[in-house]
C-alpha cells in the first residue's frame, strides 16, 4: 500500500506543475515539454523519456523521418522551459515549498521540497564534492547549486544514488528528527500557500483563441477533455482546456501513449468517455460554435463502429465511425457544427448512443459563434501561434499528414505580416481541414520560395520548384512555381472561391510535388455565407 505521505507529496508536486504551466502561458511549447515531463514522472515512466519520444509524442515529429542529428528542437525548447524555470523561481517562485527543475544532461524533472529554515547551498557543496565510486545513470537527475532553490533545506523526490545514500544516511536521518514538528507545520502552511497562489492574477488564464477571434464577445469559450480529471491543459496557440465536467453516463478509458497524426495538440486525444452518455452544457442564450474531437485506436478493431450525436435532440452524427471519417487509427478527427444555441431550459445537450459501436470522445469545444456562418480557419506552418497585424490570431501547425516543417527562421519581404512567411511545410503532403458541410468556402493559400534564387540561396530558380494544389479531388493549381510568380523571399498569395466541402465536413488539401517538393507557408479558410 502506498503511503499517505508519498501521495500527499505527490498532489504538492502536481499542483506546483500546474502553478508552473499557467505561469508559462505564454510559451505554448514549454508548457507542453513541462506537462509531458511532469505526467511522466508521475506515471512512473521516466525510462520512456528520451529525445525520440518527445520529439514525436510532443512536437509532432514524425515517427519515421525524425533525426536528432538534423533537428534539435527537443534540446532547444528544454534548454529553454531549464531557464524559464530558473528564472520563474527567482522572482514570482521563489517563495514556493515545492520547486521544480531539470537538471543539466538529462530530461527528468526534480520535485525540491523546501524548508528556508535550513541553507540548501550547504547540500549543494555536498551534493557536488561527493565521490563518484557509484555513477549517477544518465537517466536520473545530477543536482547541482544550479537547480537547487536559494536556500532551504532540499528533499528530492525519487531514487538518490547508492553513494549518497550510505554516506549521509545518518546526517538526513538526524535532520528529519529535528525538523520533524517542523515538517507538520510546513505540510499545512504549504497546501494553504499553494492554494492563495494560484489564485494570484499573475497567473490568470491567457485569452484564447475564440476570445481573440471574437473580441467583446459575452460568453467565454468552453474547452473541456473528455474522460480526464486533471488540472487545466494549455494547448500549441496558449488556450486552457479543463477537465470533464457537465456530463452524464458512460466510463473513461486512458490511451496508451504514442503519436498521433494530424494534430499539434496531441494532449486533447490521451483519454476517452466512451459507452452512452450525455452532456448538458449551461450556457448563455446566442449563437454558438461547436467541435467535437476524436480518435480511433487498434482497439476498434476492422469492424464499423457506428454511433449516433444528438445536439438538443437533433441528430447530428448519424451512423458515424471515427475510423472511417479519420481515414485511420490514431489520426485526429475533428468535426464542426455552427448555429449551436442553449435549449429552453439553458441547457446544450449533446447525446451519444450507440449503434453498432460504442461512442467515444476526446474532447470538445463550445466556442461564441457567428449565425449562420463558421468561424475562419488560420493556420501557420510553424509550431508556434501568430498574431497579425489585424490580431487574427493563426494556430500553430496542425491538420496536416506527411511533409516535413522548416525550422530556420527566414526573412520574407513585402508584407506586414512577414511572421507568416517565417517558415514552410515541404514535401508531399495533405491537409484535413474541418468545416461545417453545409457551406461554401474561400481557401486562402499563402506561398514563399525559400529555396531557389540568387535572394535565396544563391542557385536556381524559375521551374526548380514545381506542384500541384488540390481540394477535394479537384485541382486548383495544375503547376504552381513560385519564384517565377514572386521570386524568391517575397510572399505569394492564391485565392479559391466556392469551395465544397465533403459530406463529412472537409476540405482536403493535396500537395503534389512535380518538379521538387511542394511548399506552403499558411492557410486560411473563410466561410462565404452573407
Amino acid at each position: 500500500m502506498q503511503d499517505i505521505s508519498d501521495l500527499t507529496t505527490r498532489d504538492e508536486e502536481r499542483a506546483e506543475l500546474s502553478t508552473v504551466t499557467l505561469a508559462l502561458a505564454k510559451y505554448p511549447r514549454l508548457v507542453a515539454l513541462a506537462q509531458y515531463l511532469g505526467e511522466m514522472t508521475f506515471q512512473g515512466k521516466s525510462h520512456e523519456v528520451n529525445e525520440y519520444n518527445i520529439a514525436t509524442e510532443v512536437f509532432g515529429r514524425s515517427k519515421t523521418v525524425f533525426n536528432a542529428g538534423e533537428d534539435s528542437i527537443v534540446r532547444v525548447e528544454t534548454h529553454r522551459l531549464r531557464k524559464k524555470l530558473k528564472e520563474y523561481y527567482v522572482s514570482r517562485g521563489k517563495d514556493h515549498t515545492v520547486q521544480m527543475s531539470i537538471p543539466s544532461g538529462t530530461y527528468i524533472p526534480v520535485f525540491l521540497h523546501v524548508d528556508r529554515e535550513v541553507p540548501a547551498e550547504t547540500l549543494a557543496e555536498t551534493l557536488q564534492d561527493a565521490p563518484d565510486a557509484c555513477p549517477v545513470p544518465s537517466i536520473e537527475p545530477q543536482l547541482s547549486k544550479d537547480v537547487l532553490p536559494p536556500g532551504g533545506r532540499v528533499v528530492v523526490t525519487g531514487q538518490l544514488p547508492l553513494f549518497l545514500k550510505r554516506r549521509w544516511q545518518f546526517l538526513l536521518l538526524a535532520v528529519v528528527l529535528v525538523l520533524a514538528v517542523l515538517g507538520i507545520y510546513r505540510g499545512f502552511h504549504a497546501a494553504a500557500s499553494t492554494k492563495s497562489f494560484s489564485a494570484q492574477p499573475s497567473l490568470s488564464q491567457p485569452p484564447s483563441a475564440g476570445q481573440s477571434l471574437l473580441a467583446g464577445s459575452g460568453a467565454p469559450p468552453i474547452r473541456l477533455i473528455a474522460g480526464y480529471s486533471g488540472s487545466p491543459q494549455i494547448d500549441s496557440s496558449g488556450a486552457v482546456w479543463k477537465a470533464d465536467q457537465y456530463f452524464h453516463g458512460g466510463t473513461t478509458w486512458v490511451r496508451p501513449l504514442g503519436p498521433i497524426a494530424g494534430t499539434s495538440d496531441p494532449m486533447l486525444f490521451r483519454q476517452w468517455r466512451t459507452g452512452d452518455f450525455t452532456y448538458d452544457i449551461p450556457a448563455p442564450a446566442g449563437v454558438y460554435e461547436l467541435h467535437l474531437y476524436f480518435v480511433a485506436s487498434e482497439r476498434d478493431g476492422d469492424e464499423f463502429a457506428t454511433f449516433t450525436v444528438t445536439v438538443n435532440g437533433a441528430n447530428a452524427l448519424w451512423g458515424f465511425d471515427v475510423k472511417t471519417d479519420a481515414l485511420g487509427e490514431n489520426v485526429a478527427d475533428e468535426r464542426i457544427f455552427r448555429d449551436v444555441s442553449p435549449a429552453k431550459d439553458g441547457i446544450i445537450h449533446l447525446g451519444f448512443v450507440s449503434q453498432r459501436g460504442v461512442p467515444v470522445l476526446n474532447a470538445l469545444e463550445l466556442l461564441p459563434g457567428i449565425a449562420h456562418k463558421q468561424l475562419p480557419i488560420r493556420l501557420v506552418t510553424q509550431l508556434t501561434p501568430y498574431t497579425d497585424h489585424e490580431g487574427n490570431l493563426w494556430h500553430s501547425d496542425t491538420f496536416y499528414r506527411n511533409g516535413k516543417m522548416s525550422v530556420q527562421p527566414r526573412q520574407v519581404e513585402g508584407s506586414p505580416d512577414t511572421g507568416l512567411y517565417a517558415a514552410e511545410r515541404y514535401g508531399n503532403f495533405t491537409y484535413t481541414l474541418p468545416v461545417d458541410p453545409r457551406d461554401r468556402y474561400t481557401l486562402i493559400l499563402h506561398f514563399a520560395e525559400f529555396y531557389f534564387g540568387p535572394t535565396a540561396s544563391g542557385a536556381g530558380g524559375a521551374g526548380d520548384r514545381v506542384f500541384r494544389v488540390l481540394c477535394n479531388g479537384t485541382t486548383l493549381e495544375d503547376s504552381l512555381d513560385v519564384f517565377k510568380a514572386a521570386g524568391s523571399l517575397h510572399p505569394l498569395i492564391r485565392t479559391y472561391s466556392h469551395l465544397k466541402p465533403t459530406a463529412q465536413g472537409k476540405l482536403n488539401l493535396t500537395f503534389e510535388p512535380v518538379v521538387n517538393y511542394a511548399t506552403v507557408t499558411a492557410i486560411e479558410v473563410l466561410d462565404e455565407t452573407q
